[in-house]
């Protein structure tokens, strides 16, 4: 288990938060660990190959070569400028989330235009790992997305939203924490999942046959859907205090009991992204 992000390192991190960020370092982190204690020998050998091989990625300043690394690598890259000072991998700023409506039926594909999605590109990264004639360099990168992407899905504000940046716009106090910058993606982002995967058990170890099979049951877009009703029905639902659809306040709050009744569905959205994860990359290099 990881240490929790330095105070200083997390508030620099909630000045950044936008839509296309999820889970701090410490949740993308768990999730890899998760997926690495669940896999197959042959899948460990397989990422340990392809991750020898980071410098392909030609993003020395965001390292790969590790599996903590790889975990945030997707984040990292966005605070790579060209030279004319733009970011040079921006078109990847919205592979990171899925802006389904809550008060809307269902609907992925209608904001999945172009592959322009989460769970889009989860889906072609397993098909790149599948294919072993594709390049090695596409290969790396689209393990690294993927590792990092499952995570992404099961942070409900990249799967679910009501038209406010996943919960950016809404300003927000957790506890007795009221910073004039923080919002409820942040904190579902970064406080939230931090106080859930240090409390109780560690999450990170080996599951039985049948835990897998049941939390992995179905497909991305399954997924997609389950992420989206949990943005809905407690991300949501919790910070209004009633019909998610509801009008938002101008500042919602969590209290400590609320925070406390939260902390077992962050757990369980960490435990199905890690083991979602190891069930793709059995599929794609076990």
């Amino acid at each position: 288990m990881k240490r929790l992000l330095p105070l200083a390192a997390a508030l620099a991190a909630l000045l950044v938060a936008s839509p296309s960020q999820a889970y701090w370092e410490y949740g993308h982190q768990t999730v890899a660990e998760i997926a690495w204690a669940n896999i197959t020998p042959r899948a460990r050998a397989e990422i340990k190959r392809l991750l020898r091989q980071e410098k392909l990625l030609g993003t020395p300043q965001c390292k790969a070569g590790t599996l903590d690394d790889a975990a945030v690598w997707a984040d990292c890259i966005k605070g790579i400028k060209d030279e004319n000072g733009k970011q040079k991998f921006g078109y990847t700023n919205a592979w990171h989330f899925q802006d389904v409506n809550i008060c809307s039926p269902f609907d992925v594909d209608s904001v999945c235009k172009d592959g322009n999605c989460v769970s889009a590109q989860i889906e072609r990264d397993v098909k790149l790992l599948k294919n072993r004639h594709t390049p090695t360099k596409q290969r790396v990168e689209a393990l690294v997305f993927l590792i990092h992407f499952v995570g992404d899905l099961h942070q409900p504000l990249h799967a679910g939203e009501k038209g406010d940046k996943g919960g950016n716009d809404v300003k927000a106090v957790y506890g007795t924490y009221a910073a004039s910058r923080l919002n409820l993606h942040s904190i579902w982002d970064g406080y939230l999942a931090e106080r859930a995967i240090s409390t109780g058990p560690s999450l990170v170890h080996r599951y039985s046959l049948a835990e897998r099979r049941r939390v992995a049951a179905g497909n991305v877009t399954d997924w997609s859907r389950e992420s989206w009703a949990v943005a809905r029905d407690v991300t949501y639902k919790t910070a209004i205090g009633g019909d998610p659809c509801g009008q938002t306040p101008t500042r919602v709050k969590l209290d400590n009991a609320t925070i406390a009744s939260l902390v077992p569905t962050v757990r369980l959205e960490v435990e199905r992204g890690g083991l979602r994860l190891a069930k793709l990359l059995d599929e794609a290099l076990g």
